[in-house]
């Protein structure tokens, strides 16, 4: 079987996730690759390629070479490699772009979605349009949720503590038929995959996605997580 570019954001992650579960085997047993290769009847290529981040998704009689090597059956190999779903809380303040994206993959984060408003920034890389590119070379879906987003005029409060006016203002207007509706999207994404609701503020306490995250939590039962 022919090697293959995963074809969306969870099975980029699965194969991420494969990956490091192979190296991380290999390195338990203190083999190199050249040892792991030798003893599956590989190529030490075909290896690199199998642990390089999941960069490809490995053929079936490749994996199934390598769990023998191992001396593992084929579900014992991919045991963990399917991350449960859930959602995560992302600020990018005093963040930059590549430690930000090494932080999601660490988190096995699937899909960002970004609910500022203007998805515009003066930091180098997470504006709209490199974000996406910078996401995507990584695995990663973005989508922009603009009717989660908080208007200019309930920015105030936030920043001047004046938190429980800010939020409550903001409850009102994820009432809108438009936050209804990426409110729903969001739940979907949420219970399939793994979220990253992304605005600004590091500190969630001063950020409107706390909101946006109290309501999904709600709707879905998951447990909400900081990203690292």
């Amino acid at each position: 079987m022919a090697h293959r570019h995963p074809a969306n954001p969870d099975e980029r992650a699965r194969a991420r996730m494969l990956a490091q579960r192979v190296r991380s085997l290999r390195e338990e047993r203190e083999w190199t690759r050249e040892r792991l290769a030798e003893e599956a009847g590989i190529s030490v290529s075909t290896l690199a390629r199998v642990e390089n981040v999941g960069a490809i998704q490995p053929g079936f009689f490749t994996m199934g070479a390598l769990a023998e090597a191992l001396q593992l059956s084929l579900d014992e190999l991919f045991h963990q490699c399917k991350a449960s779903p859930g959602l995560w809380s992302a600020g990018y303040e005093g963040r930059d772009i590549g430690s930000f994206v090494t932080s999601l993959l660490d988190a096995r984060i699937s899909v960002v979605a970004d609910v500022r408003l203007t998805p515009i920034s003066r930091k180098p890389g997470f504006s709209k349009t490199r974000l996406d590119q910078a996401l995507g070379e990584a695995g990663i879906e973005y989508t922009h949720l603009r009717g989660l987003g908080n208007p200019k005029d309930n920015r105030a409060p936030f920043w001047e503590g004046r938190i429980t006016e800010g939020r409550a203002k903001f409850r009102t207007l994820l009432r809108s038929d438009t936050a209804q509706s990426d409110l729903d999207s969001l739940a979907e994404h949420a219970v399939q995959s793994r979220v990253a609701v992304l605005c600004f503020e590091k500190d969630e306490e001063r950020c409107h996605r706390q909101v946006v995250l109290e309501t999904l939590r709600k709707r879905t039962s998951l447990q909400v997580t900081p990203l690292a």
